[in-house]
Formats: C-alpha cells, sequence, structure tokens
C-alpha cells in the first residue's frame, strides 16, 4: 500500500495517510502570541479540518484524540473550543495531559487519527 504525506518539510510531515487511516501531527496555534487557549484551540481545531480534508477524512471520521495543555487549569477553557467543533454523534476517544510543549507561547497541541472517508 502506498503511504501519503501532506505538507511535508525537512524534519517531518503534518500528516500521513496509509490504508484506511490518516495520522496527524501534533498540531499546534499558527499564530499563538498574545492568544489564549481557547483562541488557540480553535485554530488547531481548523488546521485538523483543513489537514483531514486533503487526506479524504473528516473531524466524524477521528477514532483518537490527544491533547496536550502546557497547563491543565485551561481544561475548561480547551473544552469550551472542543465541545463547539466536535461531532457529538461521533465523537473520539480522547485524552488529555499537561505536557512542557515545545515553546512557551503554545498552550495547546493537538494529536489525531482518523479513519479515511467522507461523513
Amino acid at each position: 500500500m502506498t503511504i501519503e504525506r501532506y505538507e511535508t518539510g525537512p524534519r517531518m510531515c503534518q500528516g500521513a495517510a496509509h490504508g484506511g487511516l490518516v495520522f496527524l501531527a501534533g498540531q499546534v496555534a499558527a499564530d499563538p502570541v498574545g492568544n489564549g487557549v481557547t483562541v488557540q484551540t480553535q485554530g488547531v481545531l481548523e488546521q485538523i479540518d483543513r489537514l483531514l480534508a486533503q487526506a479524504g477524512s473528516h473531524k466524524s471520521r477521528i477514532l483518537s484524540a490527544t491533547i496536550y495543555l502546557a497547563d491543565i487549569a485551561t481544561f475548561a477553557e480547551m473544552n469550551a473550543a472542543w465541545d463547539a467543533w466536535v461531532d457529538r454523534e461521533n465523537p473520539p476517544a480522547r485524552a488529555t495531559v499537561e505536557a512542557k510543549l515545545a515553546a512557551p507561547e503554545y498552550l495547546v497541541e493537538v494529536v489525531v487519527v482518523a479513519a479515511r472517508g467522507e461523513p
């Protein structure tokens, strides 16, 4: 089977698909400076929508999501954005943890695995 890669750079790609699965790299805010967790989460979820569409998938097809928060005290703020976005009829398995992210301006990072196919 062919492996497809999306938005490939010298170190990594933003997504890869193999068979019926799509794997996205950890997505962080494109413009994190001055934005809180809710705004950063909204931006990350928009990026996930875009990458899944490139791979022939959709948020309703997400199997699992891992969310990393720089401060677990912002859990409710992140959930406000997540709850407005997630497909309520097809919610993924999900874990949320506190972690030190790659740069201090990043407050949230999201990794997803999805099945291919349209909703």
